[in-house]
């Protein structure tokens, strides 16, 4: 089944009478050439105009001027993770840490992002993710599909499916890349390459039997035949040329979620025994070296690192079977530190992506930062937040500002708050001091209490130097004040207090902040709608002008 329906339109006006020709010619002049329509065509339209009017007020010049884009997602890092992570890495380093820059504190220009899904006020990965990385606003749960599909209704999200950001570059003749501390089949990950009305699809085993027989494929198996898909796509949309250029796909894949590409019996490769959930029997490595003879499948840090001194193809490597390990866990554990950290990942793909002349597109995710905070645990969410930083730092320092945008924000929030009327310098994970060289503040009770907390969530528990946050889930909820007294809420095995029990901490409906540097970073600047973003990378790379070029 084709991918993405909505270019499909292109094709039959291209194919039908020379009127339609006509006015297709007139649309295809326009960066908008996708040609929505209905409530996906509004976002998109919107989108687009919120940049011509910023453009105009800026006297911005920058259309495309971007040879590179770098997208850097902190999964849940709102405005509050930022400034605890700020001060948690200057303390790390023997600072008071208010005064600390992040990598991307010290980017040039500042926004913020209006996060809600077009049918949730606090929103999703999915449906914010599909903002981010195609222009238009959905619903929560799906990734690039239209809000005019309702959630888990298979056949329509093909008659809504959206393009991403990434595929834009593949057609443009881009070279692309994809990086996630999480499953690569997650909500932010799965997005730039696949459509599906349900984000919870990621393997066969998670899909009910009804759309399985509509068509519907995991998401999974998108990303593994996600290149042939889109040289059918091209090759269809060359029309009477009948000739189409080739399109390679990624060219390098990283992240975790091993399970999801193996079948439940074991299968070695690379020296490993991998046990996946997939019930249909297919090993999706195996057909995706099969289709990319000259690739490489990587499963560790030091794989990877060997693979692209010298790639011959595509790169794709699966470093856990889940999630990968949180950074606090690859510094500290022997198992976990086999894995590559977010920085290397990053490093990776842009030894890979900058050998080629015509420019790439890289989408990186630190996506246990919302992990970590969803399991209440600050520790872990400000530790990933500094590995964000790290391989922000990294890009920044490989890249040139005059060919090459990095844009840095989150898909959403999460209700972690600081509070209470600490002294400069107190421990941002301690307990709270109005004075350096006083005693703890204390709530009315006269019990101590901790200057990071979180509104929601299981909430208290102690497992003393345990660095794995999603150990929490196999305690009982314990919401509400406890005696901290004598508890150490600096060690990784502290989760904070919540007051509301849920069985998971949830996320935060705020404006998060967008960072930004490079050709069209100052139009990050004021209040956007999330969608905005896609749109000022659209603009400064001139995404979809090349790949309307590349495909007349």
């Amino acid at each position: 089944m084709i991918r993405n329906c909505y270019l499909n339109t292109i094709l039959l006006a291209l194919i039908g009478s020379s009127a339609a020709s006509s006015v297709l010619a007139a649309k295809l002049s326009d960066a908008d050439f996708l040609q929505y329509t209905g409530e996906a065509r509004q976002w998109y339209s919107d989108g687009a105009n919120a940049i011509e009017k910023k453009r105009a007020v800026m006297h911005d010049r920058s259309r495309g001027k971007a040879k590179n884009v770098i997208l850097f997602i902190g999964d849940g890092m709102g405005v509050s993770t930022v400034t605890a992570a700020r001060i948690f890495a200057g303390q790390l380093q023997g600072q008071p840490g208010e005064e600390f820059n992040l990598a991307f504190d010290e980017f040039p220009y500042t926004g913020l992002s209006r996060t809600y899904n077009t049918d949730m006020q606090t929103p999703d990965s999915a449906g914010t993710m599909t903002a981010l990385i195609t222009g238009v606003k959905s619903r929560a749960g799906m990734l690039s599909v239209s809000e005019e599909v309702s959630r888990s209704a298979c056949r329509g999200q093909y008659d809504h499916s959206l393009v991403s950001a990434v595929e834009l570059a593949e057609l443009a003749g881009m070279a692309t890349g994809v990086v996630s501390t999480a499953r690569i089949t997650h909500a932010t990950p799965g997005a730039t390459y696949a459509t599906s009305s349900d984000r919870d699809w990621e393997n066969d085993a998670e899909m009910p039997a009804a759309a399985k027989a509509a068509g519907c494929e995991d998401i999974a198996a998108q990303l593994t035949g996600f290149t042939p898909s889109l040289n059918q796509l091209a090759q269809q949309l060359a029309g009477k040329k009948g000739k189409a250029p080739t399109i390679d796909g990624p060219e390098i894949i990283l992240g975790g979620g091993a399970r999801n590409f193996f079948p439940e019996t074991p299968v070695a490769m690379n020296g490993k025994q991998f046990v996946g959930k997939r019930k249909d029997g297919r090993n999706l490595v195996a057909e995706w070296r099969q289709s990319n003879p000259g690739g490489a499948f990587v499963s560790d840090a030091e794989s990877l690192q060997q693979a692209v001194k010298n790639p011959q193809g595509p790169v794709l490597g699966l470093f856990s079977s889940s999630h990968m390990a949180y950074e606090s866990q690859r510094l500290h554990e022997d198992a976990a530190a086999q894995q590559p950290s977010l920085a290397q990942m990053t490093d990776a793909a842009l030894e890979v992506l900058s050998k080629h002349k015509s420019g790439y597109m890289l989408v990186v995710e630190a996506g246990r930062i919302d992990h970590a905070h969803h399991a209440s645990n600050a520790y872990n969410a400000l530790q990933d937040t500094v590995a964000l930083s790290d391989a922000v730092a990294l890009a920044a320092e490989r890249t040139d500002p005059k060919d090459t945008l990095i844009i840095v924000t989150a898909d959403h929030s999460h209700v972690f708050v600081m509070a209470g009327y600490s002294a400069r310098g107190n421990p941002i994970l301690g307990k709270s001091k109005p004075k350096a060289d006083g005693d703890y503040a204390r709530d009315v009770n006269k019990l101590p209490y901790t200057t990071v907390g979180y509104l929601n969530g299981r909430g208290f528990a102690f497992d003393e130097g345990e660095r794995d946050a999603d150990s929490r889930y196999a305690a009982p909820v314990n919401a509400g004040r406890k005696n901290l007294e004598k508890v150490n809420t600096q060690d990784p095995g502290f989760h904070q207090e919540s007051l509301v029990p849920l069985n998971a901490e949830t996320h935060g409906g705020e404006d998060v902040a967008i960072f930004a540097r490079g050709p069209g970073a100052e139009l990050v600047s004021g209040s956007n709608e999330q969608n905005v973003i896609f749109h000022i990378m659209n603009y400064a790379a001139g995404l979809a002008e090349k790949a309307k070029k590349a495909l007349r």
